[in-house]
């Protein structure tokens, strides 16, 4: 067991929607915490409430540039990989997210092996495994991605494991199903279902439903997924194994939207059926019982309670929902 207060760590990706949360824990347990981020997806506003702090250090920079990180990989204990471009972006930018997922994923390896580190724990996604041949999904369930961006997150398993294999590297591949709450992504081609719908609700616009709404995901709430990378972390047993991270329920997306048009009932707005989005998953449903016994994490907060509290962020957001709204796309895997 690798005691975590006092070690400095490495957050590739920590202004982003889970980095943030994960930065906040690691601060909250006493470790020193350096963020590598470009600021593409990520927020100065996410993280800036530590940068008065002498344990929390930020490096403007990217996963695809070598310099950017051999420095920020200097006296690095843990590193935790979650830099990445996302699903929706892979569908108009497949080389760009091949580059930044797979190709920096490698970089981030090599210079963390140079650099010595202790461990290195690598936030994979759901999205290698494509839709469910059958449920639940174990970790040895068969691996279809339907995008370049779960080609890129699978490709980037397989480098954290041969790091593992050919050199000794102390690597662990975490893959969390579907992360919602505060500070999740409603802008641009970032912008996922949870977050999206809110602000559309909040500005009585329709919520937007792709396809029927028979999808189903495995959601597990932010400050829970930062557990479980922090539990990884800590792991001697996870040393070169890859681990689900999810809620072991599934929901469907129609269901979704009909639960936020209840929390935000004083709204006009209703649900609108449109087009499938391209290499959508139709379903997913985690089996985490590996993770879960192995690093004896269980989720915390309740699907509906997490629901609640997304609610309460955009709804009393620094910017108003007007502002929100402007950044949302509806169709956001096509260019304008």
């Amino acid at each position: 067991m690798l005691e975590l207060p006092g070690k400095n760590c490495l957050v590739t990706g920590g202004a982003g929607f889970i980095g943030s949360h994960l930065v906040d824990k690691l601060l909250e347990l006493g470790c020193n915490v350096r963020v590598l981020d470009n600021l593409v997806n990520g927020k100065k506003r996410n993280i800036e409430h530590h940068f008065l702090s002498s344990k929390f250090e930020f490096y403007h920079g990217s996963v695809v540039d070598p310099l950017d990180v051999a420095r920020s990989m200097s006296d690095v204990d843990i590193v935790f990989h979650l830099a990445c471009l996302g699903v929706r972006h892979s569908l108009q930018h497949p080389f760009e997210n091949h580059k930044v997922n797979a190709e920096g994923t490698l970089l981030v390896l090599d210079a963390a092996l140079k650099a010595d580190v202790q461990r290195f724990i690598h936030c994979s996604s759901s999205e290698v495994y494509g839709s469910a041949l059958f449920v639940p999904m174990p970790e040895n369930h068969p691996t279809y991605p339907c995008t370049v961006y779960g080609a890129g997150k699978l490709a980037g398993e397989a480098y954290a494991r041969a790091y593992f294999k050919t050199y000794g590297m102390t690597t662990t591949v975490i893959r969390p199903f579907n992360t919602y709450g505060p500070r999740s992504h409603h802008e641009g081609d970032a912008g996922e279902m949870i977050p999206k719908s809110i602000v559309r609700i909040l500005n009585n616009e329709d919520v937007l439903v792709f396809g029927d709404g028979s999808q189903t995901r495995d959601f597990t709430f932010v400050e829970d997924t930062a557990s479980g990378l922090i539990a990884a972390a800590g792991s001697d047993e996870m040393t070169g194994k890859t681990f689900n991270i999810g809620s072991n329920f599934e929901v469907s997306i129609k269901n979704i939207a009909e639960k936020l048009l209840e929390i935000l009932k004083e709204s006009k707005s209703t649900i609108k059926y449109i087009e499938s989005r391209p290499g959508d998953v139709d379903r997913l449903y985690a089996d985490s019982s590996n993770f879960m016994s192995v690093a004896k994490w269980k989720p915390e907060t309740s699907f509906d309670d997490g629901l609640k509290m997304t609610v309460d962020f955009f709804r009393n957001h620094t910017k108003n929902p007007e502002s929100l709204l402007a950044d949302e796309v509806g169709t956001n895997w096509k260019t304008a």
